[in-house]
């Protein structure tokens, strides 16, 4: 398995999500976080619910903002500023990594999610630190 794998299965792997005491056995951690990575990358709406309570309640470990004075800011200020909504300007909101294919366009702001692949998304970035 990739390193990143692995460090994202550590992270989550305690969340109380992940305990249980019903008679329903849950499957295990790897292999949900497995589905879910997969599910991700093939029209989200299909992703476990568990897996990503536990990922958003890390989210200061997996999400990584640039500092405000730092090149990548700037540089990620001016593309929102041309590329998007007046709402979501002086913000970052993506990256360039992987991209999450939505089902449906979004209802609100839907032409800042179509991407270049011709489909709309959101895109995500996931770093080792």
């Amino acid at each position: 398995m990739p390193e990143i794998f692995d460090c994202i299965l550590d992270q989550i792997s305690p969340h109380a999500i992940f305990q249980s005491n019903s008679q329903n056995h849950q499957l295990p951690v790897a292999l949900q976080l497995a589905i879910f990575l997969f599910c991700a990358g093939h029209y989200g709406n299909a992703a476990s619910p568990d897996v990503m309570v536990a990922i958003l309640d890390q989210h200061d470990l997996f999400v990584n903002i640039p500092s405000e004075d730092s090149k990548d800011m700037e540089k990620a200020c001016r593309l929102t500023k041309s590329k998007t909504c007046p709402a979501w300007q002086n913000r970052v909101f993506a990256a360039d990594g992987s991209v999450i294919p939505l089902f449906v366009k979004p209802s609100i702001y839907g032409e800042t999610f179509y991407d270049w692949k011709s489909q709309y998304s959101l895109n995500c970035q996931v770093c080792n630190t």
